[in-house]
């Protein structure tokens, strides 16, 4: 049986993205509270919006969820970004290099700001713990993303 271009259906770049950056915040905010409480980072996970509310309410279970609830929305918009600008890029390595950049970011902008330590100032666990959790979250967005549009099966040259 030959596959017809039209028989072919394709993905919806943006709600692959939300559907995508959703579970990537899902399960890496979770993995990013298992990693606080078991205490491989003394970063809180909410630490992004941790200007907004008190540093007690963020140590909360209600301060956890809404940093977890951040995550997923910023892993939203991450998904949607790397769709926009490297969704073609094929491989593993985008996503790492994506998800490194956004942990060289937010820990020099939140170290600036202030709402955590200075880079230079973090205990190596610390780092080396949310460094492997950034890496991680960019792998899985990115990856996701890149097999979902770069696949040979979807291909229009694919005659079945």
């Amino acid at each position: 049986m030959k596959v017809v271009e039209s028989d072919i259906r394709r993905t919806n770049p943006w709600a692959f993205a939300l559907y995508v950056g959703f579970f990537a915040g899902l399960i890496w905010g979770a993995a990013k509270i298992v990693l606080y409480y078991l205490r491989f980072t003394s970063v809180l996970p909410g630490f992004m919006v941790e200007p907004l509310f008190k540093h007690e309410f963020m140590k909360s279970w209600r301060g956890l969820l809404t940093g977890w609830a951040f995550i997923i929305a910023a892993s939203i918009a991450a998904a949607l970004l790397y769709t926009a600008v490297l969704r073609k890029v094929k491989g593993p390595y985008p996503g790492i290099l994506y998800g490194a950049a956004w942990w060289l970011v937010s820990f020099l902008l939140a170290g600036e700001g202030g709402v955590t330590p200075a880079i230079a100032e973090m205990n190596p666990t610390t780092l080396v713990s949310e460094l492997c959790l950034f890496v991680l979250w960019g792998l899985f967005i990115g990856y996701t993303i890149s097999e979902e549009f770069n696949e040979e099966r979807h291909s229009p040259a694919d005659n079945g």
